[in-house]
């Protein structure tokens, strides 16, 4: 089924200064309704260069105690889990009062927080701008939504963003009293298929077939280097090594995890880039860009578990990692080698730690931000500290990301049902045609579904798949 566009009805005007009414936080741990021309809950957005922003305002979290955050102190969880503000900030947070326990005020730092704990801290909310391409309507019902969401968009409100979500998009284009309800997830950097239910009964009912191992999927992705052709099979488990800065690893120790690759097309260098270590790959910081080294690959992905970034863990693990992926094809965090074939933990420190400065300090900077499409314009125009503070509430202030930021090389292409019941799919993405003066593939091609090959190799029936494989519903 083509794409198609949803209509452009989401340019909204800037709200002048004078309709956002706190210069104080509130000084109870419920969220004020904003009042704004959408609505009590509509979102004040803008659009600027191609990003949707908003401007900032006071919102209060309210959080239930995490397993791992069991029998902590309250500061370590703020410091540890939250990236976006210093140390210092949460510790004047919790002495202040923005935060606060179970409703009331945290009587040190170092206060405990036990299980069914409800954490509840009151800010001034800074969200970062996400693209302003509309999201794309795939097929619509009375029952369902099929979307083509767009890179760079969260699905849900979560950390740093809550306007700036699928979920809170949709519901400002289409009325404050409609609830979508998504059946699956994607990551904030990854484009694709996507089914927002109507209303319940649709949405569990979907999540129901989802569950049951019933859907299967297709990524597009654009990855470093010649893949090897054939069906590639990885089965590395996943380990999360930091929830704070979203870094996954193969280790030994980690969750099962399958994934199948199928190359589509290998788009080799310029004959007039220099040469290499055949052996190694390694480069000089003075070469031309590695990618044009190597070339680059469209791939096909067909993830058979689905843990939290599988499919970019996978490909780095095999050396071929999305190729304008920030953090696992990053030079500067994991070295020439990009983490290559790595399993042990014996440098997690330094690449956390490197990890840690990206976007303070340093620009994340992705090989593939080396593409002639991407100049120095781009790269000078990135997120990080800008060194300046918030005049309300002393906020350290990021700059506005590149375009080029808001998402990697990582497509849902396809969602299908088993029994043939239904088949939703996207054209293949811009960046996953051939290049100017190259011939190849404008569209993945019918054959036979190497996921069913692949679990015939692993020795895995009907039945034994659907006792171990675990829901493909975050494969990304």
């Amino acid at each position: 089924m083509a794409l198609v566009p949803s209509s452009p009805r989401d340019k909204y005007p800037p709200l002048p200064d004078d309709k956002f009414p706190w210069k104080e936080p509130p000084a109870v741990v419920v969220t004020p309704c904003i009042p704004t021309p959408c609505g009590p809950w509509g979102a004040p957005y803008f659009l600027d260069e191609g990003l949707r922003k908003v401007t900032p305002y006071h919102f209060t979290y309210n959080t239930f105690c995490k397993q791992r955050w069991r029998g902590r102190e309250i500061l370590d969880i703020f410091a540890s889990e939250f990236r976006d503000r210093p140390t210092e900030y949460y510790e004047k947070a919790i002495v202040e009062g923005r935060v606060v326990l179970n409703g009331k005020p945290v009587p040190s730092t170092k206060t405990i927080v036990n299980n069914g704990d409800v954490i509840s801290h009151t800010l001034h909310r800074h969200e970062p701008p996400c693209t302003a391409t509309p999201i794309g309507i795939v097929h619509e019902d009375d029952d369902m939504i099929v979307i083509d969401k767009p890179a760079g968009m969260p699905v849900h409100p979560a950390g740093r963003y809550n306007f700036n979500s699928i979920i809170e998009i949709m519901r400002a284009d289409r009325g404050n009293g409609w609830n979508p309800l998504p059946c699956n997830r994607l990551d904030r950097l990854t484009s694709g298929i996507m089914f927002i239910g109507k209303h319940k009964v649709a949405a569990e009912a979907l999540g129901a077939q989802i569950r049951g191992r019933t859907v299967k999927k297709e990524y597009i992705t654009r990855v470093v280097g010649e893949f090897p052709e054939g069906e590639i099979v990885c089965e590395k488990p996943i380990l999360q090594i930091s929830p704070k800065l979203g870094l996954n690893r193969v280790r030994a120790d980690g969750k099962e995890s399958r994934t199948v690759f199928k190359r589509l097309a290998y788009y080799p260098p310029k004959h007039d880039a220099p040469a290499q270590d055949e052996q190694t790959n390694d480069v000089s910081p003075d070469d031309q860009p590695w990618k044009k080294l190597r070339g680059y690959s469209i791939v096909r992905c067909f993830p058979v578990t689905g843990r939290t970034h599988q499919l970019r863990v996978h490909l780095q693990y095999l050396g071929h990692p999305i190729s304008n992926d920030p953090i696992y094809a990053n030079q500067r965090v994991f070295g020439p080698s990009l983490g290559r074939g790595h399993s042990d933990s014996e440098n997690d420190e330094d690449i956390l730690s490197r990890l840690e400065r990206m976007g303070k300090e340093e620009v994340a900077d992705a090989v593939a931000y080396h593409d002639e499409m991407v100049d120095a314009y781009n790269k000078k125009k990135a997120e990080r500290m800008t060194g300046e503070l918030c005049s309300i509430c002393d906020t350290p202030l990021y700059s506005d990301p590149g375009v080029h930021e808001l998402g990697i090389y990582l497509h849902a292409r396809r969602y299908r049902c088993e029994e043939g019941k239904w088949d939703y799919q996207t054209a293949l993405p811009a960046w996953a045609l051939p290049p100017p003066g190259y011939e190849g593939p404008t569209e993945s091609t019918e054959e036979s579904d190497p996921l069913a090959v692949d679990l015939e190799k692993l020795g895995l029936g009907s039945e034994t798949q659907k006792q171990e494989q675990t829901a493909a519903s975050t494969a990304t």
